[in-house]
């Protein structure tokens, strides 16, 4: 008898978002049974315990129900596809790639400094900690269709600051240094580039942009960035299910 393949090693989030890419393909209707967890191991391996709490994570979401005895069901709401929710946090590399982006990174400017009172509050500072201040444009075939201004927490950071490639996903470059971040608070708001950065940059034809501001945080310790995010609107749209 051959032993069993042992599970790829995944974890719950990956797991979950596969599941949820599973049910978006599937072309089940609201009340079809979904795939058992048995079923779900053998199509994107993974442990059953890991599985198993993928698939709280979707009934927690109300996504999927459990009726106990007879399975997991798909929900009405489950059964709606979210083109780009807006709750997801993820890199702006990430998501540009989504919508078919791919972003040339222009570094603006970098420096470390001492924060305004706003962003010290935001990262928990002590008086006197510095931060990193990151002012990048992203360009698609040229044109720019993001602009972004971070401050990152400097100890953050254990290399000097013109030591380190900028040129890359911000949260990637993050997890090199053991920070990466793994949620955020946020709030979204419409506006205009602010009249300095649209003079100074030559983005006046910018146009109105969707505006994320968000505070970063990894699983324990303090906040570690502070982003604001300008998108261009005429190219990005995000969208959210209402319950």
């Amino acid at each position: 008898m051959e032993p069993e393949p042992k599970a790829r090693r995944v974890g719950t989030k990956q797991l979950h978002e596969e599941i949820v890419r599973l049910l978006a393909e599937s072309g089940l209707k609201p009340g079809d049974q979904i795939p058992t967890e048995a079923e779900l191991k053998e199509r994107l391996g993974g442990a059953r315990p890991t599985i198993r709490e993928a698939l709280k994570l979707l009934e927690q979401d109300g996504v999927i129900r459990a009726e106990h005895g007879r399975g997991r069901f798909l929900t009405a709401a489950g059964s709606i596809r979210i083109d780009r929710p807006i709750t997801t946090f993820e890199s702006v590399t990430e998501m540009a790639r989504h919508f078919g982006y791919n972003l040339v990174n222009k570094i603006l400017s970098v420096s470390e400094e001492r924060p305004a009172a706003d962003i010290a509050k935001a990262l928990n500072l002590a008086k006197g900690e510095t931060v990193i201040r990151l002012e990048r444009l992203r360009l698609n075939d040229r044109e720019p269709v993001l602009y972004c201004l971070d401050h990152i927490r400097r100890d953050a950071i254990s290399d000097r600051v013109f030591d380190v490639d900028w040129s890359g996903s911000l949260i990637e470059t993050l997890a090199r240094y053991g920070a990466r971040p793994s949620m955020s608070q946020a709030r979204v708001r419409a506006t205009f580039l602010p009249d300095d950065v649209a003079a100074r940059h030559d983005l006046r034809d910018f146009g109105p942009a969707l505006v994320i501001e968000e505070t970063a945080y990894r699983d324990s310790g303090p906040p570690v960035l502070h982003a604001i995010d300008y998108h261009r609107g005429d190219r990005y749209a995000f969208s959210f299910l209402r319950k």
